[in-house]
């Protein structure tokens, strides 16, 4: 865990906001969809359901994840064409060990 990649990549508004989204998907995405595929939110959530949610690019929204995935705070998996984003709970929980601890 590099914490200056993690600080970097929670700077932004709609990273920290897709974090959130991500924490509780079902809150905010139609898991529907998921399920009539035999997937559900375990999986992750769809690059593009999250670039629709957020209204950028997908350029942008690629560029966002790749970021976030980079600082440890995302792991993603490919099925087929598509690519799901879910959280790297246990490099947050380390993060979260780190801020206690350090700050």
């Amino acid at each position: 865990m590099e914490p200056s990649l993690i600080y970097k990549a929670l700077s932004n508004e709609t990273r920290s906001q897709i974090m959130q989204w991500l924490k509780n998907p079902e809150e905010f995405f139609d898991e529907k969809l998921y399920l009539q595929q035999g997937l559900n939110f375990r999986i992750g959530v769809c690059v593009g359901d999250i670039q629709a949610k957020s209204g950028l690019a997908q350029s942008v929204i690629s560029s966002y994840l790749l970021t976030m995935q980079k600082a440890g705070l995302l792991e993603s998996e490919r099925i087929g064409k598509w690519t799901y984003y879910r959280r790297n709970e246990k490099i947050i929980q380390e993060f979260s060990e780190y801020i206690k601890t350090k700050l």
